[in-house]
């Protein structure tokens, strides 16, 4: 982080579109996060992301527990991949039982969209 770069406030879990498998096009996926992470610049509020694959390579206790770790956040945002799918049901009962272990002074919001991602941290961090 250089001086130019706010310090994250918000931190956003979800999945890495790239690592969910099926026969799907990730990249309207991905240019959603982008662009949803893009406004958080434009209001100057630092974000981080950990993003979560579905092809078995993380070991998500660890890896989204350290994020969660690696500073005190205002808000943590789940994203709508965790939430929307019947078969991601454990997978976000994991990661909200991980924010309330790790972070539990930070709101939790949730996304419509991967574009909707600061507006659903806006709700929360004034």
């Amino acid at each position: 982080m250089d001086a130019t770069t706010p310090p994250p406030r918000v931190l956003v879990i979800g999945l890495d579109p790239y690592r969910v498998p099926g026969p799907w096009d990730p990249e309207p996926v991905a240019k959603g996060i982008e662009a949803g992470l893009a406004e958080f610049a434009e209001h100057g509020v630092g974000v981080v992301t950990c993003l979560i694959g579905l092809d078995g390579s993380d070991d998500v206790e660890t890896l989204v527990g350290n994020a969660l770790r690696s500073h005190p956040w205002e808000c943590v945002v789940i994203g709508g991949g965790l939430r929307h799918s019947d078969d991601q049901a454990e997978l976000l009962e994991q990661v909200v039982n991980l924010v309330r272990r790790h972070a539990p002074d930070a709101a939790i919001a949730f996304n419509s969209t991967p574009a909707g991602t600061y507006e659903a941290a806006a709700r929360w961090i004034g």
